[in-house]
């Protein structure tokens, strides 16, 4: 017999698992994977032949303890799909391939690409295989609507690659985890069904129904055109409700519908803020329980409405191990997590791919797809929608001009409105008036705020902020926020801003626009350096968002340039949004208005939409089936930013960790309590830091700041980076 794997059995003796096994294993799993997407045969292969190498002698005395070092277990594997399946049998080769060390490029001259694994010479060639892991069926059609033009044509067959690799790899991780470690394997158990958990949030969206005042009456109507519209076959979708429409909620009853209705296996919501993907998530705990959320993101600690769990409880290690492949029923993730998943080539990033196949994707603000990568994105989602039987919903207060017309050829086809016809929505909600306030200095602005008593000013950058705040730090009720505080200091911050509205007293509070997408404030006034029309939106939404004023009252956004101007990353969505405010004077936030701003935004800039030529490096070489995914995981980056955390000893919390941290043996659990703790920093502001002696390297790996007058309660981190900060947001 001979052995895929090896462990420590009972009174030391090495138990063996027969490389059948695990390859029948695998194959079993690989192939319900990809029947989700109607290639079982072709998951089936992947997982019977990715380990045929471990046949070899080699391979043998190794696993044995006769031989020490590597032996190369996966190109036999790829070779033998090549050889027995031809051309085709290239997008098999390319998972197994890749298995362990991740997706390679197709042939780029290097020793790794896969052309050269395939004529690798020397290898301990494999013994004793039996015939029918050879001979296997082969695995049919791919399950592909392919399309005519040849730069989708080629994404199409490279996704499948990246799907079917996604289900080799974690078919392959939880059988050897179910060998290797059964007990942590028996954690992994499924969550509630959806039809529950749609029960539980019916229950919970009833006070909705109930309340008697004109925003909770056309609450409920969105929220009954949301659950109409889970009718409708799964697809593309758009969710244009104005802010504080209870676009939330009342897109997670869509999505739990649509789900149960058509049998899709999850809802997954994708939020572009850091700042709010804890609040959202907090809020579905709340309604669906603990056990049915899992976050991924890189500051979440799992636990009840955010609070730390037992972390030897099988409630923590179950959040652990769902959060690696999201095999839950709802995910709350971020836009980067996401996206750069989808181009990613490394197997611990591409796990979770095929469970996003057969579920809902809910976009939040999704107006905040990045442009230079819009072409990608939006290819992607395409993709999902047509080939994945994925539902994709694009949520946002305005919405972006996404859909196909003669200007913008890459839009999305078919995109169905969910909320329509719903008499006097935009008066229901139009409970802001915008004003121009003209060009301000620094100086002239602070007058401006301080003369007022519940005021948010929210400025585009964090040095303009800081100086903004010295200004009026005095001032009853002055607060600052932005990224440079750490988020369990932030929390407590909104705390005390909620805490002074809700009881009238003095507030006036400066932000960066962090503030904007989802954060629940209710200001009277509100001041906003001027960006894009969404950006404004946004503010807007944070101004008499419940109606608070009374019927017929209407709060104020004020609109201002500052005198020194605009860094160069916001002038082209100012200057659109500019534009249009122009020809909309009154109906700056009207569908019309919002389709003008993004026409103009996009489609001027069509030649930027895919900036790092990934759909092109793609289609180059597609009639030989040569993919760089190598290089398309380097180049796709949404934060391209190369920032490094601080860990902040902010508090007797913060302070109890860190000091754990320099005595803890295994710092992975204190390192994730952390992050609650922990503020991201731009590559040359940590040198800086470092410098001024701010920086403690415990461990040799973990920065902790330990100079006090460098974390301060009412700005957070300060870095002095002279002129270099402007352009910091955030």
């Amino acid at each position: 017999m001979r052995y895929g794997h090896s462990r420590d059995g009972a009174g030391g003796e090495l138990e063996y698992q027969s490389i059948e096994e695990h390859l029948e294993g695998t194959a079993r799993l690989a192939g319900d994977f990809a029947a989700s997407f109607g290639a079982p045969g072709w998951g089936r292969l992947c997982g019977l032949w990715h380990d045929l190498g471990k046949f070899s002698d080699a391979f043998q005395e190794r696993i044995t303890g006769k031989l020490t070092g590597r032996v190369d277990h996966s190109t036999f594997g790829a070779r033998h799909a090549h050889e027995r399946l031809g051309i085709p049998g290239l997008l098999a080769a390319y998972a197994i391939a890749g298995h362990h060390g991740g997706l390679p490029n197709g042939k780029d001259g290097s020793a790794s690409d896969l052309a050269s694994r395939l004529a690798r010479t020397g290898l301990s060639e494999p013994q004793d295989i039996p015939e029918y892991l050879l001979e296997s069926e082969k695995p049919g059609e791919l399950p592909l609507r392919i399309a005519a033009d040849k730069t989708r044509m080629a994404f199409q067959v490279s996704f499948f690659v990246r799907l079917l690799f996604s289900c080799l790899v974690d078919a392959d991780f939880l059988d050897t985890e179910r060998f290797m470690d059964p007990k942590r394997h028996a954690l992994r158990v499924p969550g509630p069904e959806l039809p529950e958990l749609e029960a539980r949030l019916g229950a919970h969206l009833a006070s909705i129904r109930s309340a008697s005042t004109r925003v909770n009456a056309k609450r409920a109507e969105i929220l009954d055109a949301c659950l109409l519209a889970a009718l409708s076959p799964p697809g593309l979708f758009s969710l244009t409700v104005p802010t504080g429409g209870g676009k939330t909620l009342s897109s997670l009853a869509f999505a739990l519908r649509h789900a149960a209705l058509y049998g899709l296996r999850r809802v997954i919501y994708v939020i572009p803020y850091m700042s709010i993907i804890e609040q959202n998530a907090r809020v579905f705990r709340e309604v669906l329980g603990d056990e049915a959320v899992v976050e991924h993101h890189s500051t979440f600690t799992p636990g009840s409405l955010g609070q730390a769990m037992d972390e030897d409880s099988p409630s923590y290690r179950r959040a652990r191990l769902a959060s690696e492949n999201w095999d839950a029923p709802v995910v709350v993730t971020t836009n980067v997590q996401f996206f750069e998943s989808l181009f990613a080539d490394r197997s611990s990033r591409c796990r979770k791919l095929h469970n996003v196949a057969g579920s809902v994707v809910v976009l939040d603000e999704a107006q905040m797809l990045p442009v230079e990568y819009l072409r990608p994105c939006l290819e992607a989602l395409r993709e999902l929608t047509a080939n994945y039987g994925t539902s994709v919903v694009l949520c946002t207060a305005t919405q972006p001009a996404l859909s196909t017309s003669p200007s913008f050829p890459d839009g999305l086809d078919g995109v169905r409105e969910i909320v329509t016809g719903l008499d006097g929505i935009e008066e229901a909600f139009d409970r802001v008036e915008l004003e121009d306030a003209g060009t301000l200095s620094t100086e002239a602005l602070a007058q401006a705020l301080a003369g007022e008593r519940q005021t948010l000013c929210i400025v585009n950058t964090r040095s303009r902020a800081a100086e903004l705040f010295a200004l009026l730090r005095e001032r009853p009720g002055a607060r600052h926020l932005s990224a440079r505080m750490c988020p369990a200091h932030r929390s407590l911050v909104l705390d005390g801003i909620r805490a002074d509205l809700a009881a009238g007293r003095p507030c006036l509070t400066v932000s960066t626009q962090l503030v904007e997408a989802g954060v629940d404030v209710d200001f009277p006034l509100v001041y906003r350096e001027l960006a894009g029309l969404d950006s404004i939106a946004q503010a807007a939404g944070r101004c008499n968002r419940e109606g608070l004023l009374g019927e017929g009252r209407r709060g104020l956004t004020r609109v201002f340039r500052h005198e020194a101007g605009l860094p160069r990353m916001f002038r082209p969505a100012a200057d659109s949004a500019q534009s249009t405010l122009r020809r909309f004077e009154d109906a700056p936030f009207s569908a019309r208005a919002v389709r003008d701003y993004f026409a103009n935004y996009y489609w001027r800039r069509v030649e930027r939409l895919d900036s790092k030529g990934i759909l092109a490096a793609l289609s180059a070489d597609v009639d030989r089936l040569n993919f760089p995914f190598r290089d398309v995981a380097q180049a796709f980056r949404l934060i391209e930013n190369d920032m490094l955390p601080v860990i902040v000893p902010w508090g007797d919390a913060g302070e109890a960790l860190v000091e754990e941290l320099r005595h803890v043996q295994f710092p992975g659990s204190v390192l994730r309590r952390l992050q609650r703790f922990t503020v991201q920093v731009y590559r040359h502001e940590f040198r800086q830091l470092d410098a001024q002696g701010a920086l403690e390297i415990v461990d040799e790996s973990y920065a902790v700041l330990v100079r006090p007058e460098s974390y301060r309660d009412d700005l957070g981190l300060v870095v002095d980076t002279g002129q270099e900060a402007a352009n910091y947001i955030l």
